[in-house]
């Protein structure tokens, strides 16, 4: 156990001694902040009819498909944030590879599998902290704007804040999964061109191309993307699904999540972690 213990402080100071974790931070708030609050200040607008339909071509029915609107700028943070704990998580595994820093490492703490289970535990808060940032522009803004329209923020509603723990869950997950993918994928390089790729083209082409039917929409259901958004309980990606088939329950979302990270991780302790590093 001290060991175990002494590997996540470590873990911690690898982290918070580069300036990598605050920069991806303040460009996710950022970010999330401005896609929250502009995409509020449009339907809160259309809502409440501060701005005419016509003048955004919706034809009078800019919502009809949307149901209640806090939920789906809420979960912003998660259904486009997420790849930001994906990219810190991979970031923080290959950067071990990269920079030779598992060779002092493994000296000191020889037993591997606690090596990466600290590193794991370590990410999966650090990922939970990317969530809080991440909702911080989300509710924060997306809530004060909508406030500002006249629309309920539902701040008081129990269903809200049930999403937003479990959006800091799924953050969290998606850490998991990024220490994961940098074990499974060492190349530093290689790992940021997957993780980028993966959830801003292949994944959601995926979505799209399986909801037209209801048979591949059921399996679309498992992909990471759509798990993640089963855990959180809204999307604005789960709204439009043409095909209306049922998503995932927000627990089976969640363990989906998980065997995702486990599998990678699992895989990769096998293949990469176990070689010799120098």
């Amino acid at each position: 156990m001290t060991s175990f213990l002494r590997s996540i402080a470590a873990e911690f100071a690898k982290i918070f001694t580069t300036r990598l974790w605050w920069i991806l931070a303040l460009v996710l708030f950022g970010y999330i902040g401005l896609l929250a609050g502009g995409l509020a200040a449009l339907f809160s607008g259309l809502q409440s009819g501060v701005i005419s339909p016509d003048t955004v071509n919706t034809g009078g029915g800019a919502l009809s498909g949307f149901g209640s609107l806090p939920p789906i700028i809420y979960s912003f943070a998660s259904s486009v944030g997420y790849v930001f704990p994906v990219l810190i998580g991979a970031l923080a595994t290959t950067g071990e590879f990269r920079h030779q820093t598992l060779t002092p490492t493994f000296l000191a703490i020889p037993r591997r599998g606690v090596v990466l289970g600290a590193k794991t535990v370590t990410l999966l808060l650090v990922g939970a902290a990317f969530g809080l940032i991440a909702l911080a522009a989300s509710v924060g803004i997306g809530g004060g704007v909508m406030s500002a329209f006249g629309v309920d923020a539902l701040l008081l509603d129990s269903e809200t804040w049930l999403l937003v723990a479990r959006s800091v869950l799924a953050m969290a997950l998606w850490a998991a999964i990024g220490v994961g993918l940098g074990v499974l994928v060492p190349n530093q390089v290689a790992s940021i061109v997957i993780v980028l790729a993966f959830t801003q083209f292949v994944e959601p082409l995926l979505r799209l191309a399986a909801s037209f039917l209801e048979v591949t929409a059921k399996i679309g259901n498992f992909l990471p993307g759509a798990a993640s958004d089963a855990l959180v309980g809204a999307s604005i990606f789960t709204v439009m699904n043409p095909a209306g088939a049922a998503p995932l329950d927000w627990w089976q979302g969640g363990l989906v999540l998980l065997g995702y990270a486990l599998v990678a991780t699992v895989i990769g302790y096998a293949v990469s972690w176990k070689k010799d590093v120098s």
